[in-house]
């Protein structure tokens, strides 16, 4: 086999991951330590791509907003989508978390901001008492407080949840760890209220309301 013919054989040992082992040569039978590094950068790069490319949040479902435009509401928003941890259908937890850097829009009034933040935290913490919707429409009340839970490393995360009657409400919607939930807010006459919509995502990536 001529020279050319031996390159043309190296290429394509290269093209398929591997190469042989030829005199002189250190590498036995290994990639050179630059096509390992470039295949893991490649790699590295998919798997964040697929991390961040999600479909967009759907939208409220048309029986929420005919409820809420017959209820008299106005200026519906999307609050948060999150999925559901262990603590939010706890029992003993009785409460949602909605963590401040999930929010996706401001939902509260610098008023409404200052009052929840005034006060010490959990049990003594200022509370909001607001209208909840249920994903079967039914109409409830519950409490919204702000809370700064401390962390072993010694940081502090801030979060507002919902309390007092969540575990009502997570039962009668059998709510589960790992589900998809919204949450909306709209308001009444200026008063806040909220929405609870109980979704389920799909094989494609999208999600259905349960």
């Amino acid at each position: 086999m001529d020279v050319v013919d031996g390159e043309m054989k190296i290429e394509k040992e290269y093209d398929q991951g591997f190469r042989v082992e030829h005199e002189g040569d250190d590498h036995q039978g290994r990639l050179p330590e630059s096509s390992k590094i470039k295949k893991k950068k490649q790699k590295m790069a998919i798997r964040c791509d697929q991390q961040y490319t999600t479909p967009p949040p759907p939208d409220l479902p048309i029986k929420f907003r005919k409820r809420i435009r017959a209820l008299g509401g106005s200026d519906i928003a999307l609050v948060i989508q999150k999925c559901l941890f262990k603590t939010d259908v706890s029992s003993g937890h009785n409460r949602l978390s909605i963590p401040l850097n999930q929010i996706r829009q401001t939902f509260l009034t610098p008023q409404e901001t200052e009052f929840l933040n005034s006060g010490d935290n959990k049990k003594k913490c200022s509370k909001m008492e607001v209208m909840l919707i249920e994903p079967p429409l039914r109409r409830g009340t519950i409490s919204l407080r702000k809370w700064e839970m401390k962390k072993a490393s010694g940081s502090v995360t801030s979060m507002y949840v919902l309390v007092g009657q969540w575990n009502s409400v997570a039962w009668r919607n059998a709510l589960r760890e790992d589900e998809t939930v919204q949450l909306w807010s709209f308001r009444i006459n200026s008063k806040l209220c909220l929405a609870l919509v109980n979704r389920r995502a799909k094989s494609n990536g999208y999600f259905v309301e349960f």
